[in-house]
């Protein structure tokens, strides 16, 4: 099954309000329309309003997405943002289980199964991101696959089998992140066909074979195109490399 790639911008707590407009724009005027990947910008909740009036008034294809949501659609939770919300202004992607997230914010698998939830509900895509840490990749390669495939059974422990094939995974070696280091290509494919596996065993083959892996540890212009042909990378999600707009159109072209 051919899967459309996606490439999503995680700016991470980056750029003001002024930046953000700055970047947006940047990447808006170098997005051609025809180009075929999917691609998401996902700036920090501050600026949510201001890359989509850029993108708006572009009528650009390039989709909004956040980086965090609670579950609740409203209540007494301070500093929290609702699905509902996000919704509102217009978001089409949101980020959940983010390595940041689970270890500045001590975030749980259940959490995160709650967060993808509540997002579904209100028709917004959860990227749901799992991934190993340098200990756990030290142990051999089974090991690591173990522990992302129980990541991802956990993010699913809430989620109807209807409702699986409507997710993106995110696969991003905490090692990888930041630090200049990335996962081999192969290595790469190798963890992404393990979580296929457990998405088929939980949604069925014909669901999983439509859902999109993508790949999160350091992908940059210079190796995008050596992940690009890997049969289950289906895109990545962008870090340090989405605060550039020309390196980050270069990953998007990889995908063409």
């Amino acid at each position: 099954m051919m899967r459309t790639p996606l490439i999503a911008g995680n700016w991470k707590m980056n750029k003001t309000t002024a930046e953000a407009a700055v970047l947006s724009q940047d990447i808006s005027n170098r997005f051609y329309k025809d180009f075929t990947p999917d691609v998401a910008l996902c700036p920090p909740f501050i600026d949510l309003k201001t890359v989509r009036n850029v993108l708006a008034f572009d009528k650009s294809p390039i989709k909004l997405g956040a980086q965090d949501v609670f579950w609740e659609d409203s209540g007494a939770y301070t500093g929290a943002t609702s699905p509902v919300m996000l919704r509102e202004e217009g978001v089409s992607y949101c980020i959940v289980g983010h390595s940041e997230r689970r270890e500045y914010f001590a975030e749980t698998d259940e959490m995160v199964s709650r967060k993808a939830k509540a997002l579904l509900a209100h028709g917004i895509t959860p990227i749901i991101c799992v991934g190993e840490g340098l200990k756990k990749r030290d142990e051999g390669a089974q090991a690591a696959i173990d522990f992302v495939v129980a990541q991802v059974q956990a993010a699913l422990q809430l989620l109807a089998p209807e409702d699986i094939k409507r997710i993106v995974i995110a696969y991003e070696p905490i090692w990888a992140i930041g630090t200049g280091r990335t996962a081999t290509p192969e290595s790469a494919q190798e963890m992404c066909a393990s979580i296929r596996t457990c998405l088929a065993d939980n949604a069925g083959a014909e669901a999983a074979q439509a859902i999109r892996i993508l790949y999160g540890g350091s992908m940059k212009a210079e190796n995008a195109a050596f992940f690009a042909p890997m049969p289950d990378v289906d895109g990545g999600l962008i870090g340090g490399a989405a605060l550039d707009a020309a390196n980050f159109i270069d990953i998007v072209k990889a995908f063409l």
